[in-house]
């Protein structure tokens, strides 16, 4: 990367429900931009993006890859990013890295769930987001149906930026709303050729209804602008443009574009969008940190000749080395420097550093603010991980993981296999912070626990051709939670010797049962732990918290709970942390017992599309699956069923779906809540 200006640097993500059309957009931005010279598609198992052998045969993405790109002048950190739910860790570290977003949605289908999901993780990390309406090439495609539904479900107002010229298999071109021109997209050389051209006569009083409405948004964030428009006097696109980039940067502007990137159409206005309206490293809130040395918030400043600052979002297992993705928030990085993990108090040193295109790299001497790079030789850093100058050791916000909910069972085939798994099982562990991997304690197993059948159906594949290790795996089992039907409180005093020193801690903890969805409430009033040494009183919350990962049915985490230490006894001659820690494991695992112990299970949020005339039978085996139907959307020749169902009975689904349907039937589904597990499940537990 040349320019090194952090003004011309744009580090922006891909996100959209899955065959939306993320990957081919990312494709011919690397045409486009000259990164690539021949276009790959998905539907191939060609695409630069999709690199990973699974991700060509599925023709999905399953990973989030990152490339780097020029246009214009500008410098892209782009990175395309899955868009099934089972992979959504990968669309929450981008986020939670990057200055902008692309949202894309499809023409015909519009808002999906997993457009919504990653629409809501956005907002959670307010990433100025464009929008494109992708597929207008298609039969039944709407861009004003996508358009309220983006309004409706979204909860915003999209702000349409151009309009289209012919539809469906004619959709041409497109209008700029801006500069009031026409762009025609020839195909004849894959679209690099662009015709610009004058406003039909007829579409003038429609072009003019909707420049006033970009005129009105961007007098929210520039006052001459409204006093203009208020004077009817004309205004440019080069005045409109820098309002409307104020308004996205703020995210209340979420400006629309058309196109359809299978056939080459739309992508440079993209770009030039891109360029025009989202953010640069400067333009975002500065990250806040904590300083380790100080002991206080701090704003990181972006800038090369501060002290290094940057977050490692993602870790990967490339070719039996670990490859570690940072986003430098300040400062520079080079070869041979060492930086300070805030996570493990230790330092390490960087061996090489790199710019990623997929997963090819291309070394660098030299990476500074903005940047987004890997890095070898960083040993123990793991996802969410804070690496800074030694001498200004600093923490940044970590990321939020969302709860795996199936495990299988797995084992080795071979003696060979078994000496190899562990190993391969740590690897995929620092790579995916949902993935995890425990051991049976009755049955001595290794469970993989992941966010859904084919999260799990991936690892196991990869273990066999990235890691050369045979498996036999189990059916796949529902991750339950455990929480308590009625109140329970406990007093426990724990006091032996052991090894000559008596142990000693006493405690009264209280039990309440929690509403659906409400999580761990702990309870600990400030005035009982005020006599408490620090490192004591730390402890007890830390064992609290713990003690809520395993409860006492089947050891599966709690929740919906409200746990209050109602009395902390402390002796200073016998008090020790070995006594407080057994007498709140003691008092927790009692109360529990006491309290009416239930399991929840997991329910996900379905959204089905099937043949009209099958939806009589679809909708009977939702019913049949304890499915609870929400609603039903018609659109020509097929319905969109929404419902919710326990994840229990949705394994193999698809298959009896093909099966009601003539195998024209998809569905996507997302972890929804916990509820009440059905009394057979009760049953299995010993409950009933």
């Amino acid at each position: 990367m040349a320019n090194h200006d952090l003004n011309q640097i744009r580090n922006f993500g891909i996100i959209s429900h899955i065959d939306a059309g993320k990957t081919t957009v990312s494709e011919r931005i690397l045409f486009y931009t000259g990164e690539i010279h021949k276009i790959g598609e998905v539907h191939d198992g060609m695409a630069v993006m999709d690199w990973m052998e699974q991700e060509q045969e599925r023709g999905i993405t399953i990973t989030a890859t990152a490339t780097s790109c020029s246009w214009n002048g500008y410098n892209f950190n782009l990175i395309d990013t899955p868009g099934h739910i089972d992979f959504t860790i990968e669309v929450e570290r981008s986020l939670r890295v990057l200055d902008g977003a692309i949202a894309i949605f499809g023409a015909v289908e519009g808002v999906q769930p997993q457009s919504e999901l990653v629409w809501r993780q956005a907002n959670h990390y307010q990433v100025p987001r464009i929008c494109l309406i992708n597929k207008m090439d298609r039969i039944g495609s709407d861009y004003q149906q996508v358009i309220n539904s983006m309004a409706k479900k979204l909860d915003i107002t999209p702000l349409l930026l151009q309009l289209p010229l012919g539809s469906e298999e004619n959709f041409h071109g497109i209008i700029d709303l801006l500069t009031e021109t026409t762009i025609l997209f020839t195909g004849d050389d894959l679209g690099q050729t662009l015709t610009e051209g004058t406003i039909p006569t007829e579409l003038l009083d429609t072009v003019q209804h909707h420049r006033e409405q970009i005129i009105e948004a961007a007098a929210d964030f520039d006052d001459e602008i409204l006093d203009d428009f208020i004077s009817g006097n004309p205004i440019t696109a080069e005045r409109l443009i820098p309002a409307l980039r104020q308004g996205v940067i703020a995210c209340n502007i979420y400006p629309v574009l058309l196109g359809s990137a299978l056939r080459n159409k739309g992508i440079q206005p993209l770009l030039d969008a891109i360029c025009a309206l989202l953010p640069s490293p400067l333009d975002v809130p500065a990250e806040t940190g904590i300083s380790l040395d100080q002991e206080g918030e701090l704003a990181i400043k972006t800038a090369p000749d501060a002290s290094l600052c940057a977050l490692a979002f993602k870790v990967l297992a490339d070719e039996g080395r670990k490859l570690t993705y940072l986003r430098i928030y300040s400062g520079s990085l080079k070869p041979g420097d060492n930086v300070y993990n805030s996570r493990t108090g230790e330092s390490e040193k960087v061996a090489r550093l790199f710019r990623m295109h997929a997963h090819k790299r291309e070394r660098t001497n030299r990476a500074i603010a903005g940047d987004i790079v890997t890095a070898t030789g960083l040993k123990n850093v793991l996802t969410g991980d804070t690496i800074s100058d030694p001498e200004h050791p600093l923490q940044l916000a970590g990321l939020k993981y969302p709860e795996p909910v199936v495990s299988l069972a797995v084992e080795p085939k071979t003696v060979d296999d078994r000496d190899k798994l562990p190993l391969a099982l740590e690897k995929l562990q620092w790579e995916d912070p949902t993935f995890r991997v425990t051991e049976d304690a009755e049955t001595g197993q290794t469970l993989l626990t992941g966010m859904g059948e084919l999260h799990l159906e991936v690892a196991i594949q990869r273990l066999k051709t990235d890691f050369g290790v045979n498996t036999q795996t189990g059916r796949p089992q529902v991750v339950y939670r455990e929480t308590a039907l009625c109140a329970a409180e406990q007093e426990e005093i724990f006091e032996r010797e052991i090894d000559g020193k008596t142990h000693y801690g006493e405690v009264i903890i209280r039990i309440n049962p929690g509403e659906r969805k409400s999580g761990i409430d702990i309870e600990i009033p400030e005035q009982l732990l005020a006599d408490w040494p620090p490192q004591l009183s730390t402890l007890i919350k830390e064992k609290l918290a713990a003690a809520c990962q395993s409860g006492q049915i089947a050891g599966y985490p709690l929740t919906d709970l409200q746990i209050s230490l109602v009395k902390a006894t402390y002796n200073s001659n016998k008090t020790t942390d070995l006594g407080i820690s057994a007498a709140i494991s003691r008092a927790i695992g009692q109360a529990l017992k006491n309290s009416k112990p239930t399991l929840l299970e997991p329910v996900m949020a379905l959204e089905l599309v099937a043949p009209s005339d099958c939806t009589g039978r679809v909708m009977g085996s939702l019913n049949q699956k304890r499915g609870q139907i929400e609603g039903i959307t018609s659109r020509p020749g097929e319905d969109i069923v929404r419902a919710t169902v326990p994840l229990l009975e949705m394994f193999g689904y698809m298959t009896e779906l093909r099966s009601a349907t003539q195998g024209q039937g998809s569905f996507t589904m997302e972890f929804s809540h916990f509820d009440q597990a059905p009394p057979e499940t009760l049953k299995k537990f010993g409950l009933t």
